[in-house]
């Protein structure tokens, strides 16, 4: 069990270029792409994984045709609808991060009665990243901390790592062990900057609405194949595994 990630990061990448290459449109792509996250939850949860956290709607994609915004957010408020029940059944908890406060008024209402209808499940955390940016997470947790400053709560010679790690995102779950991207691009994309300090990487040229089961399994053997030495050296882990033994 220790070869398997306790949390799992995913850059949901080539929705758009799947579809492009089937001669359909983006919106295709991105319709399919929903049905690829509920298989990736389930081989999480058949994997014993503890949380996954999905990169849905980045702060830059709001550059993108306004159409295809327009599109996102209609899946997304038609997505949740449909599959909190789903969620709920299988014990899987529910959170969005991000700056959700710029949605449609409908999508806010919509993500706080699912995380509420799911919010003592335990079976899986699923977090989904909307209207996120790794900046953008560092930064608010910044003034967060000038703020407990200003209120004389905190002395500026206690600001550390450890404080801002209690205001960052996810600051309840345990870090990601693995980060995924789809796509063929190799690049994080402001995607849980803070969070993945100690995180392997892993890149494949599958499209998202391509990355099935099996290609989740071969990320997961690349990560259990590999070993994590935190600063650490390599026989400094083989002596305390032999001691542990």
């Amino acid at each position: 069990m220790d070869r398997i990630p306790k949390h799992i990061a995913i850059v949901m990448d080539g929705n758009g270029r799947w579809a492009k290459r089937q001669n359909r449109p983006r919106f295709w792509g991105h319709k399919r792409g929903v049905e690829r996250v509920r298989s990736t939850v389930e081989g999480c949860i058949d994997l014993g994984v503890e949380a996954l956290t999905l990169f849905a709607f980045s702060t830059e994609n709001w550059k993108r045709p306004e159409e295809e915004v327009s599109y996102l957010m209609g899946l997304f408020i038609s997505s949740l609808k449909r599959e909190v029940k789903r969620l709920h059944r299988n014990g899987i908890r529910l959170k969005i991060i991000g700056e959700v406060s710029r949605f449609p008024e409908q999508l806010q209402e919509a993500i706080v009665e699912a995380e509420v209808l799911t919010q003592n499940n335990s079976k899986l955390l699923l977090n989904v990243a909307a209207n996120y940016g790794g900046r953008w997470d560092i930064a608010v947790a910044t003034k967060q901390l000038c703020q407990d400053v200003a209120d004389g709560k905190l002395r500026p010679d206690e600001v550390t790592p450890e404080k801002l790690q209690q205001k960052i995102s996810l600051n309840d779950c345990p870090e990601p062990d693995l980060f995924i991207r789809t796509g063929g691009e190799q690049r994080i994309s402001n995607f849980l900057l803070w969070q993945m300090a100690y995180c392997e990487l892993y890149f494949t040229d599958l499209y998202w609405p391509e990355f099935d089961r099996a290609a989740l399994d071969m990320a997961v053997q690349s990560f259990g194949d590999r070993q994590r030495r935190f600063g650490r050296t390599g026989d400094q882990l083989t002596k305390e595994g032999n001691e542990g033994a």
